[in-house]
């Protein structure tokens, strides 16, 4: 039986309607570009944009894409290199140091500033720094703020180059205390050139006094089940991360969100000292050093504030004194917590003692 030409023009009808709804929308040539291209890594003003909540999702999202450890250690000609990632709330004081520290190594390095919007910047920023501040939100110290601040800085140095292989989060109180090409040939050793997982420099310490209030700071079981007492981990705030960490970092979201709860006790929160080791010793305790690449006095401690050094005590001592472990296995590359009076004292003996390897 042969349909009626009217019958199939209304099935034909039907089927391209059906298929323009159900059919995915392409992009018009005059359709915006996707949010995650869209998102400003970096740029000139102090934190730049607004840095919301649908800033950092956009970097995230962009971040976690990232190929991964292979890819830093393949694409730049120059070689792997290093993100110096500075988490302020205050001056820079010590630009001049660092430029001090990278130069004639500018291809190897990349600059990241993450300064609370709060922080009045007075002083310009110098060659490194300009235009290298994120989009930046609050941070409050013992807060969770502080680690998003982190998980910003990496995820803006993941999308920014792909070339970056460490990525080495500081204050504005630290200091160099070797030679960039020192450093530099700490972190790739020759068998690096071979794509070697590269380990994480992290401080990953257990048993440590007063961890069993800190655990408890949101709750007895607020951790639970994610992360139970026994691999809660502390360690330094600051830390030297491998390329896959720091895309780790950014694509964790289980321990963020027990790691972000407020706390019922702020005298015992710490969770910047704590997210980082806990989440890299749980998912790749073979894979950090468990020690950190910065050097902190903590011998009479005030507030939970490690010693201040100040310009009477900057010294050829004090620089062979930070460099050292206590056992004497690494040395240490960075160290802190200088006041801004040592920049002056620090500038007089940075190539005769600082960067004389």
């Amino acid at each position: 039986m042969t349909s009626s030409p009217l019958v199939l023009t209304v099935l034909l009808f039907a089927s391209l309607t059906g298929l323009l709804v159900l059919a995915p929308r392409s992009s018009s040539p005059m359709t915006p570009a996707k949010e995650e291209e869209a998102v400003v890594v970096v740029g000139d003003g102090k934190g730049g944009g607004d840095g919301g909540e649908d800033d950092d999702l956009a970097l995230l999202r962009r971040a976690t894409l990232d190929a991964g450890e292979g890819a830093a250690m393949a694409m730049a000609p120059a070689g792997p290199k290093v993100a110096f990632m500075f988490l302020t709330n205050s001056d820079l004081t010590f630009a001049p140091l660092w430029e001090r520290f990278f130069e004639g190594h500018g291809e190897r390095i990349n600059v990241y500033v993450h300064a609370d919007p709060a922080a009045e910047l007075r002083l310009p920023p110098t060659k490194s720094f300009r235009g290298r501040f994120v989009a930046a939100r609050p941070t409050k110290r013992a807060d969770a703020t502080l680690i998003a601040a982190a998980r910003r800085l990496l995820a803006a140095a993941l999308v920014d180059d792909a070339a970056n292989a460490y990525f080495a989060l500081l204050s504005q109180h630290c200091v160099p205390v070797h030679s960039f090409p020192r450093l530099y040939a700490s972190l790739f050793p020759p068998q690096a050139a071979h794509h070697h997982r590269l380990p994480s420099y992290i401080e990953v310490l257990s048993g440590e006094p007063q961890m069993q209030s800190r655990y408890a700071a949101r709750g007895d079981d607020a951790m639970l089940p994610e992360v139970p007492f026994d691999r809660f981990r502390v360690g330094s705030q600051f830390f030297t991360l491998a390329r896959r960490h720091a895309v780790l970092v950014v694509r964790e979201r289980r321990l963020w969100r027990k790691f972000r709860q407020p706390c019922l006790n702020p005298d015992s929160c710490y969770p910047e000292e704590h997210y980082f080791p806990t989440l890299l010793d749980m998912a790749d305790p073979a894979g950090v050093a468990r020690y950190t690449l910065t050097h902190v006095n903590w011998t009479g401690s005030v507030h939970g504030h490690p010693h201040k050094y100040t310009a009477d005590e900057v010294s050829a001592e004090l620089v062979a004194d930070l460099r050292r472990s206590k056992n004497a296995t690494y040395d240490y590359m960075f160290a802190r917590k200088f006041s801004p009076e040592c920049l002056g004292p620090l500038m007089d003996i940075a190539d005769t003692v600082l960067f004389n390897d």
